[in-house]
């Protein structure tokens, strides 16, 4: 009994010491700390306690705020406050009005040579438009921050106020031969005999003037019109200049940019190169192609066999190609921007007379030679771009069809002369001849953006003579002239006409007189046959 009592109170001390080694080995027991956060709120300040390592949102929530989706807080919400962290809370809210504001009608004036000078009358009267606004309203904490549209919508479109005006001056009618057309403001206008008689052919005010051609016998136009389908571009149609002979003949071709044209020696049937439209620039893709109708006074109208299949058309083919007949209807020239030849008519293939680099515009648009034949059908005559491609200079140029015999007429012409033979007339030896006219380049060096002065010459290049505008006159834009289709009564020359300042004009071939036929300002196109 003596031996175990020591025994049990060792093994109660050992048992005594473990037990205060494992307390001390523990980790000792915190309890978590708060923090407190003062809170801005609807006009109140507040403070509450949370958690240490709260965010501001966890915060509001505990605090009982409710946030709208448009409020703000400073700082954000995903903020971690700390103790004595304070949050601002801005109330925003939004609101719509709608403003009405009026859309002013504009003012235009349409110039009538058909009226005398000074005379005017309203052919429609104005009315104002309407337009809705939407406005958006910011508040922050009850004050307008911010105001600004979101939205507009035309409610009535404006009426513009259209006034007639008389511009019929007194220019001194004269007697001309054939029939000239000329295209005024999108209306078709003729006359036949005098300047003095001016009929309207064709008074939708719609065409857009890409094609504008009298037939051979100077008995029917051939024009485009703008299309009303936004997917096209224009549409094809022909007219009888004698307006009891038949009405307009829509001829159900669309999409013409640079090639439609009567043949000659055929009876009412036309060729046409096609393009399709695309949104960029310029506005098509060229077809490149080469098709032919026929149509009768009627309105019936026949499909011929195809000329030219759809093709890439060379270097630049995407803007297309120009094509030019020989005036017996025997031979079809062709110009792209790389080359220019004659078509095969047996073969239907195209035969180069000339290739080159095609020019660098560093625009949207190419540039192609503009040619024309002699009245006898065996040479052609052209705008030559001299080497290399970035150069400036452009010389007109004559061509043998028979075997392709080139000859340089005149230097620095510009890239617009757009060259045209006169009809044959004799000279005194009995020889016929022909001369030429064509645009010289003010500045032939930067001819792309020069105006033109018009010339004549013998077709062997001789014989220069400045024909229009006056010494001093501003010069011509670019354009095409005509040749007149028989000798003027009062002088026996041929004559020229022109568009000059967007009017009409005549010129006297061999003296350079010249006189202006109209005097409205908005004439485009011309033709003379």
């Amino acid at each position: 009994m003596g031996n175990r009592f020591p025994f049990v109170r060792f093994l109660l001390i050992l048992m005594g010491v473990s037990t205060l080694s494992l307390a001390a080995c523990a980790a000792p027991q915190v309890t978590e700390g708060l923090i407190t956060v003062g809170i801005s709120a609807d006009g109140e300040e507040t403070s509450v306690s949370v958690p240490a390592g709260n965010t501001v949102d966890s915060t509001l929530r505990a605090a009982g705020i409710i946030l709208e989706p448009l409020d703000k807080t400073d700082p954000p919400l995903y903020t971690v406050l700390g103790d004595g962290s304070q949050v601002l809370v801005v109330r925003v809210e939004e609101e719509f009005i709608i403003e009405q504001e009026v859309i002013p009608f504009e003012s235009q004036v349409v110039r009538n040579e058909s009226l005398p000078e000074g005379q005017e009358y309203w052919l429609q009267l104005g009315e104002n438009g309407l337009r809705e606004i939407t406005i958006r309203r910011l508040f922050e904490d009850g004050e307008e921050v911010s105001s600004s549209p979101v939205k507009s919508i035309i409610v009535e479109e404006p009426i513009p106020q259209i006034k007639m005006v008389g511009v019929q001056r007194s220019f001194v009618p004269f007697d001309i031969p054939g029939r000239l057309v000329y295209l005024l403001d999108g209306d078709a206008w003729f006359m036949e005999g005098t300047t003095g008689n001016r009929q309207q052919l064709i008074s939708s005010g719609d065409l857009d003037g890409r094609v504008f051609s009298l037939s051979p016998d100077g008995d029917w136009l051939l024009f485009t019109r703008t299309a009303e389908d936004e997917d096209t571009i224009n549409t094809l149609w022909a007219a009888p200049i004698d307006q009891d002979e038949g009405q307009e003949i829509d001829l159900g071709v669309s999409n013409i940019i640079h090639f439609a044209d009567w043949i000659p020696g055929s009876d009412l049937t036309i060729a046409y190169s096609t393009v399709e439209p695309r949104p960029g620039a310029p506005g098509w893709q060229a077809n490149n192609d080469l098709q032919m109708l026929s149509f009768s006074p009627s309105g019936f109208i026949r499909e011929l066999p195809e000329i030219l299949e759809t093709n890439s058309g060379g270097l630049y083919g995407w803007w297309g190609t120009d094509f030019s007949w020989s005036p017996d209807g025997l031979s079809l020239s062709y110009a792209r921007p790389d080359e220019v030849g004659l078509v095969d008519l047996e073969s239907n293939e195209q035969s180069p007379l000339k290739q080159f680099s095609p020019v660098q515009t560093f625009g949207d648009w190419a540039w192609v030679p503009s040619i024309s034949w002699g009245p006898e059908s065996d040479i052609l005559y052209g705008v030559d771009h001299a080497p290399p491609a970035d150069s400036p200079e452009y010389d007109l140029d004559v061509i043998l069809v028979a075997d392709g015999e080139q000859k340089v007429l005149t230097r620095e012409v510009g890239m617009f002369a757009y060259p045209i033979s006169s009809p044959l007339f004799k000279l005194p030896s009995e020889e016929r001849a022909h001369q030429i006219a064509y645009l010289q380049a003010l500045f032939p060096l930067q001819s792309e953006t020069s105006r033109y002065n018009l010339l004549v010459m013998d077709r062997d290049g001789s014989n220069k003579k400045l024909l229009f505008p006056f010494e001093g006159a501003e010069g011509l834009e670019p354009q095409a002239v005509v040749w007149s289709p028989e000798e003027l009564d009062d002088s026996g020359n041929r004559a020229i006409g022109l568009v000059y300042q967007n009017n009409l004009w005549i010129v006297n071939s061999v003296t350079g007189e010249a006189w202006q036929i109209t005097g409205d300002g908005l004439t485009s196109r011309i033709d003379w046959k």
